[in-house]
């Protein structure tokens, strides 16, 4: 009996084993995938997880990258306000941080007299250009946002100048048949202007000037055609307003020490003042009453005579202790045709198309801050006038002009709202003003 049933169960036994043989690979490779695939969703998780901490870790740099630009913002800020003599104002304006090295790092403390920053957020940075002694007509700082500053100024002009003029002709060198025109020219010039500027944004501005004009002018002449040997004096004056002026000026870029500001402004001039064809000429040849005449003009004009429009650039270069600047120019003045003038006794006399010269303008200077109130500058203003021309054809007597002018200003300023700027020029070329002085008082509203 045992043995049998020994032999009947043993192949039993041997059945089932076959069967299950095979199932256990199966069941080990199932695991295994099972196994791999998990430790795939593992890693990728672990990588997304290092790629979000990457993320979170640059967007945490370059915000504290941007806290760091705005704070080396407002050091340059700092220094320009020092080297324009702002003091406290300009720590005032570049948000009150106090920013030293201690132990080769930089600690930022809020002042005691000023409001605490929040934690991370920068002080607003001060994008305007360095104030320095106004020398040129040209402002090179704009005006704030929503402010409106009112100029008034007194500008004084001394001219003198000598002239020679041969009428008649020569047959032997230096025997003259003719007569000689001895003339000298002393002209004194006021304009009383007042000036507007309001700040459209803290980047652009627009200004307006009325002036009012007085002249007065003393010829030392002998009247031609007549060969009288005595010298008499003309006078002439003329006063009344002058052409309105407009400017649009825009700051191009944020500067900061020891990088340059740019300014670019244009100009419109009109002629609304008596322009020197409405004046009485005291002629040579058309006068009625006087057939000789002075060719000189009895009242002195107010204004050019001419609609110009003049774009230009200034620029301001802060190195501290001091602060360059200069500008470049360029004035066009629209011809006007159909022009007559008005003789002694009434009568016109036609002079066609009058296209007078264009202008290019460039000054150079530099600017000084002595304490926080008083600054003082100095440069350069030199101007190339083309000829004028009448009918497309050069203007018998009309050359090329250079003018050149040497600047020394300085302002003080009394409080936050008032100031007091002078300038004195003197004229380096034969055609320019022997003399020139100007006072502005800025009022901040």
């Amino acid at each position: 009996m045992k043995g049998r049933s020994h032999s009947t169960l043993h192949p039993l036994a041997t059945a089932v084993a076959c069967l299950l043989l095979p199932a256990v690979p199966g069941m080990a490779w199932a695991q295994q995938a099972a196994d791999g695939e998990a430790r795939l969703q593992a890693l990728q998780a672990q990588i997304n997880d290092e790629r979000r901490a990457l993320n979170d870790m640059r967007a945490a740099l370059q915000h504290r990258q941007q806290n760091l630009d705005a704070l080396q913002r407002a050091l340059d800020d700092e220094i320009l306000g020092n080297a324009r003599g702002r003091g406290g104002a300009a720590i005032a304006a570049t948000g009150a941080f106090d920013l030293r090295a201690q132990g080769g790092t930089q600690a930022t403390e809020p002042l005691a007299s000023t409001q605490p920053q929040p934690v991370g957020q920068a002080p607003e940075a001060d994008t305007r250009p360095p104030e320095v002694a106004q020398i040129f007509d040209q402002p090179g700082v704009l005006t704030p946002a929503r402010s409106f500053i009112l100029e008034p100024s007194v500008q004084y002009g001394y001219y003198a100048n000598d002239r020679v003029a041969l009428v008649g002709y020569t047959v032997i060198p230096a025997i003259l048949i003719g007569l000689i025109d001895v003339r000298q020219v002393k002209t004194t010039t006021t304009v009383a202007t007042l000036t507007g500027r309001y700040g459209i944004t803290n980047r652009m501005e627009i200004e307006a000037k009325v002036p009012y004009v007085y002249a007065h002018s003393d010829t030392v002449s002998r009247e031609i055609f007549t060969g009288s040997a005595q010298d008499n004096v003309f006078n002439a004056q003329g006063k009344g307003m002058g052409d309105i002026e407009a400017t649009l000026r825009y700051q191009i870029n944020q500067g900061a020490a020891d990088k340059p500001f740019y300014i670019g402004w244009l100009r419109y001039k009109s002629r609304t003042g008596r322009d020197p064809f409405e004046v009485i000429t005291d002629c040579v040849t058309r006068c009625v009453a006087n057939a000789t005449g002075t060719g000189l003009p009895l009242d002195l004009p107010t204004g050019s005579g001419f609609e110009a429009i003049q774009p230009g650039v200034t620029w301001l270069f802060p190195s501290d202790p001091v602060v360059f600047f200069g500008t470049l120019s360029y004035l066009h003045n629209f011809k006007r045709d159909n022009v007559s003038r008005t003789v002694l006794g009434g009568q016109t006399e036609f002079l066609g198309e009058i296209d007078a010269g264009d202008i290019i303008g460039l000054n150079l200077g530099m600017g000084l801050a002595l304490n926080e109130k008083a600054s003082i500058s100095i440069g350069y203003d030199h101007n190339v006038v083309d000829r004028t021309q009448q009918n497309g054809e050069d203007l018998p007597g009309s050359v090329r002009l250079n003018l050149g002018t040497l600047l020394l200003g300085g302002t003080y300023r009394y409080n936050e709202h008032v100031s007091l700027n002078v300038v004195v020029g003197a004229g380096l070329t034969r055609d320019t003003p022997d003399l020139s002085l100007t006072a502005r008082i800025p009022i901040t509203f």
